[in-house]
């Protein structure tokens, strides 16, 4: 049977698999989905129409699923879903997503959520990612694979953060970061890349090489946008084996409007 506690509540609608655990005082609303695996501390609120995957850590105090902080929404049916293997400390609160946005918050696998981290509707997390303690996404923020977010970082709405980017401590993120891009102040500023974080995943030395090279064209070679990005096209040529990452870096840009534009 479900190791729930007696003094859990626990709708009888809500979809919680067997091996799932649950924590005393926790309540745990009629649409909830809950995979195998999963415990769940105490003390916890699980509503809305929110679906958790396997072998996530959920520690106690943490909301998840409640409606979002926008005046606009008006009961609408949005989700939270949440993939596998994720850690989240205490605190945390994450928001279903609006009829303003996709209707979903999305966090993805193998993250580390601190405590006090606030996902507002609409944001979509990626995998691998840290959210030190007090870290603040605002609607509709996008966070790629393997970010790191320092703590009390905070993310301005409709903000992106590309993939093995990374804030440092009371980072203030008005515009996009790039990926790879290590950003530091109030508002945020870039200041490096992140090579320590990409050598530790295995990044060759030829990569590491066109990322720099990357840096150079985006912050050091007084180039407008448009011409960094056509100098950055160039390095695939340069450095074969980063041709994935001219790419990510380019695909980005792309996507980044004149209005908001890059830290810089």
């Amino acid at each position: 049977m479900t190791a729930i506690h007696a003094t859990a509540v626990v709708d009888p609608k809500a979809e919680i698999d067997a091996s799932v655990s649950v924590g005393p005082y926790t309540v745990i609303g009629p649409h909830v989905k809950v995979a195998a695996g999963t415990t769940i501390g105490p003390h916890c609120v699980i509503e809305g129409h929110t679906t958790i995957g396997r072998d996530n850590r959920i520690f106690q105090f943490n909301s998840l699923g409640a409606i979002p902080q926008d005046k606009k929404y008006a009961g609408e049916p949005c989700e939270l879903t949440i993939g596998e293997r994720n850690t989240i400390r205490e605190f945390c609160t994450f928001n279903i997503g609006s009829p303003g946005g996709t209707g979903i918050t999305r966090v993805g696998d193998d993250n580390w959520l601190m405590a006090y981290v606030h996902l507002a509707h609409d944001c979509v997390v990626g995998n691998n990612t840290i959210f030190a303690n007090n870290s603040q996404l605002a609607g509709h923020v996008h966070v790629g694979d393997w970010v790191i977010l320092g703590g009390f970082t905070v993310v301005h709405q409709f903000v992106r953060l590309g993939a093995h980017s990374m804030t440092a401590m009371c980072s203030l993120l008005f515009a996009d970061l790039p990926p790879f891009v290590m950003c530091q102040g109030q508002p945020a500023a870039a200041r490096s890349m992140n090579f320590e974080g990409l050598r530790r995943r295995g990044f060759s030395s030829d990569r590491i090489a066109a990322v720099k090279a990357m840096h150079k064209a985006l912050y050091r070679d007084d180039l407008t946008l448009e011409q960094a990005k056509v100098q950055i096209a160039e390095l695939a040529l340069a450095h074969p084996e980063a041709g994935p990452d001219v790419d990510m870096m380019l695909s980005f840009l792309a996507g980044t409007s004149a209005q908001r534009g890059i830290v810089r």
